[in-house]
């Protein structure tokens, strides 16, 4: 497992060693520094909008994520990201907990995360890029008669989620 701790803006407070040899970067190096050093250039705007939403809302989130590792290289996780409350219940920061995704999830969600990242820079304002590429990837999920977390779990837990038929429908 990665495990990292943040606080409240995304800064990191603590890595675990096993973050830090998949990423390449030293404990000094990682806290410190915005989350948002791993963030893979191609890793759609709207997952991370949907993770910020959901944790300060109180929520855990789950979902995929391309890391980028100090040497350029990059790498998929499955995460778990939640609430850190400190004492009287006040949020203090964020936990984040990741494993290696099953391949065929990282199949699935590379296509699809192909067609959010073309939506969001097909909008010069970011805003519009994320909002757009949000209402897609909700819509996709709605089709498939499922919720985004349904959806993301279905494919960890492949093949007893949905089907390779209902997730090609992703991509037209």
């Amino acid at each position: 497992m990665l495990d990292s701790k943040t606080d409240r803006k995304g800064i990191i407070t603590h890595v675990n060693s096993t973050f830090q040899r998949i990423s390449g970067y030293s404990g000094l190096e990682l806290c410190g520094s915005s989350h948002n050093l791993i963030r893979h250039p191609d890793m759609p705007r709207c997952i991370f909008q949907m993770l910020w939403d959901t944790v300060q809302a109180g929520h855990e989130f789950f979902g995929y994520m391309v890391n980028l590792a100090k040497n350029g290289d990059h790498y998929w996780v499955f995460a778990h990201v939640a609430p850190i409350y400190g004492p009287m219940g006040k949020l203090t920061g964020y936990y984040s907990s990741r494993c290696s995704p099953e391949r065929a999830a990282v199949e699935a969600m590379t296509p699809i995360y192909a067609a959010l990242h073309q939506i969001d820079v097909e909008h010069s304002n970011g805003a519009e890029g994320i909002e757009a590429s949000t209402c897609f990837l909700l819509e996709k999920v709605a089709d498939l008669g499922v919720t985004y977390q349904e959806f993301i779990f279905s494919m960890q837990a492949w093949p007893s989620g949905l089907s390779r038929k209902s997730q090609s429908r992703w991509i037209g």
